[in-house]
């Protein structure tokens, strides 16, 4: 993936927009029905899933041991018998993401396996900490080994329209990050409309960011799929506009198979088969691995494997 350099900051392209979200929402409603995808297609879009995961651990509770077992987890996250059965090698998730004090034991637990670590950074996940403090936490995160860093932006530069002082903030936050790829968190369900959701978008990508991210998970209301849809459009039209790639990470309310199947469907309809690679689709998630091995299970044995043998970490 090349990375994004950025822009200037142009509002001009984004400060008039309007959205229609009675129809964003009819179009959202109908992406499930658009791909019918059963059996052996089916398993197969669930595997792709699985190497798009961001298997994430970020509780107050983290220890080096339980980032060492989720890593082991990413390192094989379905059953080698499963795999086996498929013909499938050499899966893992896309990346671990754990908070900035876990990123030299998840580094050391994932070796050479060449999973990459993504730290959260920047007061994650309110973002209300003064900004060199956030910046050194990126710094932080960025010296023990983080390969991406997951930033939070300022709410309220959005809710005011100060679309300059979110340029600054994230263009120092991407300097900050060095050659660490970053994925700027909008908190969408803090945002209060699609249109902030496509402007702050615009603003993320112009200051560089390599992917854009729905929600930390805490908010009330994380990733859906017409705020998904909605920042796939503001991507697609940077695109066109500057011919840099962003990626894109919905996080936050994606629990089940079904769930993992739907984004790539919006994945695919609205940006094409290249979105559906880890290195420009990632799935911020934990739990959702465990329900995706035990849909592999049911495809592979003809019946669900209890529970237990679908441990996370």
């Amino acid at each position: 993936m090349t990375r994004n350099p950025g822009t200037a900051l142009r509002t001009d392209g984004f400060a008039d927009i309007r959205i229609n979200t009675p129809a964003v929402e009819r179009r959202a409603a109908s992406l499930p029905a658009r791909r019918s995808l059963k059996k052996d297609h089916q398993a197969a879009w669930l595997l792709n899933a699985v190497r798009c995961i961001d298997l994430t651990t970020l509780a107050g509770d983290d220890t080096p041991d339980r980032v060492a077992r989720l890593c082991a987890k990413a390192r094989q996250p379905i059953a080698p018998d499963l795999l086996d059965a498929m013909g499938v090698t050499g899966l893992t998730t896309g990346a671990v993401c754990v908070y900035p004090t876990m990123v030299a034991p998840a580094k050391r637990a994932l070796g050479n396996s060449h999973i990459p670590v993504a730290s959260v950074a920047t007061g994650f996940p309110a973002g209300l900490m003064p900004l060199n403090l956030r910046l050194a936490e990126i710094l932080y995160a960025v010296e023990h080994g983080a390969d991406e860093i997951d930033i939070v932006i300022t709410r309220a530069h959005v809710l005011r329209g100060e679309w300059p002082a979110l340029y600054d903030e994230l263009r120092a936050m991407r300097e900050a990050c060095g050659d660490a790829k970053m994925k700027a968190i909008l908190a969408t369900g803090d945002l209060k409309s699609l249109e902030n959701v496509a402007r702050a978008s615009h603003v993320a990508m112009q200051a560089g960011a390599d992917w854009i991210k729905t929600s930390t998970g805490k908010e009330g209301v994380n990733a859906t799929l017409p705020v998904s849809l909605v920042m796939c459009r503001a991507i697609r039209d940077y695109r066109d506009q500057t011919g840099h790639v962003v990626g894109f990470k919905p996080a936050g309310g994606l629990r089940t198979a079904k769930d993992a199947l739907n984004w790539q469907v919006l994945m695919a309809e609205e940006l094409g088969r290249d979105w559906l690679r880890p290195d420009l689709f990632r799935i911020g998630a934990s739990s959702l691995l465990g329900d995706i091995e035990r849909q592999i299970s049911y495809h592979v044995t003809g019946r669900y494997a209890a529970g237990y043998r679908q441990a996370i970490a």
